[in-house]
């Protein structure tokens, strides 16, 4: 009997960030506009977003999904990608990504 081939594990990517009070505005209308859209363009559909609003943490986490490292790798290494960080990093400071084994809920 032949074995069936476990699929790869999803991965979570994680991008927390302190938003520079100055360009607020342009930073909400990039990261609904294009931000999320274009990462769930890319395969990478949004899970959860959190504020936080109290205590010595980013003020802003995003969750993404990708349905395996491989495909989170090579939307990582995409021209694209590269763009839309090198936008994000004119509205937001502390700028954190990671990528982390998938669980359902809150992750750090």
């Amino acid at each position: 009997m032949p074995q069936l081939e476990e699929p790869e594990p999803r991965v979570k990517l994680l991008i927390s960030y302190d938003i520079v009070t100055e360009v607020q505005q342009e930073y909400v209308q990039f990261v609904m506009h294009e931000f999320i859209p274009k990462l769930q363009e890319m395969g990478l559909p949004m899970t959860e977003a959190w504020h936080t609003a109290y205590g010595d943490y980013p003020v802003r986490m995003a969750a993404f999904v990708a349905p395996s490292k491989q495909a989170m790798t090579r939307v990582l290494r995409s021209e694209e990608w590269k763009k839309l960080q090198r936008q994000l990093n004119q509205f937001v400071t502390n700028l954190e990504i990671k990528i982390v084994a998938y669980k359902e809920g809150f992750q750090f």
